[in-house]
């Protein structure tokens, strides 16, 4: 039921990757098929959109139709955020110009190859997609604007729980709280020095003229940014490790910074811009090596920790504030953060794999054994881990699965806002439809007038 309402809430599409994937050599008889306010759909528009649809895996008898039922909307959307004098700010546009043309180049394999295939500059093809973007990132602005001010209140929670149909209530997977206690093997100083001259190396290749962005993807180790070019989107200096913050932040037009240690390790940093006191940069993070010994060291000391807590020598509680290195968790208990919902309970296929096969042996509060694993920066560490709770598959309800029938019910209630919205401006909007579409069945919703 969750992804079907996020399916019906996503009114704006806007896949540029087609562009890619045809190439130039591929030319199609155009026309315009419709038209909302002053702004056209085209036969392309329509193709194009199926093309990557089908490229997904997604299949359907009425896809054309559903296409331009999606693409009208949008239109509207945009002519709306149009008149409501909506601007993205250059910066943001650039950023996600930048982000998508790295996937592109991942794709391909090089900035070179992609320059081939589409038998133009990185430049041009940028001049290209910059206004597609534009457009993109002014709709979901306006999809914005519409649901701002939405909001759930319990009685309105309790009561869309109460109007789904029983056989329509979702089944909450097996959940898990888990307390761990942590432990970083540090680094010596050999490998802190191969860390800091991989990165002199890297260094002195954007300075002769490869483009960081490339080198982010190819070699970075964070993994979070290293998909987008090293980009890290725009933050303030409290966002950031203040090594890492004082650097950044004192970097010029698109300088880039000396190596700078940080508590995740080394980085190179670029500036991409600034807007008041936020800036957007993207880096190439790299980890010292971890040698054997302090692996080893890790472990045998998690062991002596486990049998203190086995011989209930100490609590989880004093064991966590005492020895674990997780400052996430450590004053909670011990108990693990999900950092996809910012809670406490995981369902399993949201654990790393070498936690997934750790709890399905583990009886709740039974005391694993101490086994590697990573954080969620990368970082290889060592941990123990307790099942604290763990709640049976069952279907969702109010008293265990509030937050997320509340969440349900918003989606659904910001769904019927935007269709009333679209419903409404259809009306006083001009809106043409080539009789070739005559036949979708959505036309008889308000669009043909």
């Amino acid at each position: 039921m969750i992804s079907k309402i996020k399916s019906a809430f996503t009114l704006v599409f806007l896949f540029i990757s087609i562009h890619f994937i045809q190439g130039q050599d591929k030319q199609m008889i155009d026309q315009v098929v419709a038209v909302v306010g002053d702004k056209i759909v085209l036969q392309s528009d329509i193709e194009n959109q199926i093309l990557q649809m089908l490229a997904q895996g997604y299949k359907s008898e009425n896809m054309r139709c559903e296409v331009l039922e999606e693409l009208l909307a949008q239109k509207l959307l945009l002519t709306q955020a149009e008149l409501d004098s909506l601007t993205v700010g250059y910066n943001r546009v650039e950023s996600e110009l930048e982000r998508r043309l790295m996937y592109f180049i991942r794709q391909v394999g090089s900035e070179k190859k992609l320059e081939e295939y589409y038998n133009k500059s990185i430049l041009e093809i940028k001049e290209d997609f910059r206004p597609l973007i534009n457009e993109q990132l002014l709709t979901q602005m306006m999809q914005s604007e519409i649901v701002s001010d939405i909001s759930m209140s319990p009685n309105e929670v309790s009561r869309y729980y109460k109007n789904i149909h029983p056989d329509s209530i979702p089944m909450i997977n097996t959940e898990y709280e888990i307390q761990q206690v942590v432990i970083r093997p540090a680094a010596n100083e050999e490998a802190k020095a191969e860390a800091r001259e991989k990165l002199l190396s890297l260094r002195q290749r954007i300075t002769d003229g490869e483009r960081f962005s490339t080198l982010a993807v190819l070699y970075s180790e964070d993994p979070g940014s290293a998909r987008k070019g090293g980009e890290l989107g725009f933050r303030t200096q409290d966002e950031l490790d203040s090594e890492f913050a004082k650097a950044a932040f004192n970097l010029k037009g698109d300088g880039v910074s000396r190596i700078v240690e940080s508590s995740f390790g080394f980085h190179i940093i670029q500036l991409i811009a600034k807007e008041g006191n936020q800036a957007n940069v993207r880096h190439i993070l790299i980890k010292p090596k971890i040698d054997i010994n302090e692996k080893a060291k890790a472990t045998e000391r998690l062991d002596s920790i486990a049998k203190l807590l086995r011989n209930e020598e100490i609590t989880f509680k004093v064991a966590a504030v005492k020895y674990s290195d997780d400052e996430k968790s450590r004053l909670n208990e011990g108990i693990m953060v999900n950092e996809q919902n910012a809670s406490t309970i995981f369902e399993l296929d949201e654990l790393p794999q070498e936690m997934y096969n750790v709890i399905q042996k583990l009886k709740i509060g039974e005391i694993s054994e101490p086994f590697e694993s990573t954080d969620d920066q990368g970082d290889i560490v060592y941990k123990i881990i307790k099942i604290k709770q763990m709640k049976e598959p069952h279907k969702a309800n109010l008293k265990d699965d509030y937050e997320k029938v509340e969440q349900m019910a918003l989606m659904t209630k910001q769904q019927t806002v935007i269709e009333n919205w679209l419903e409404e401006h259809k009306k006083k909007t001009y809106i043409h439809i080539d009789d070739s579409f005559k036949n979708c069945e959505f036309l008889k919703n308000g669009w043909i007038k």
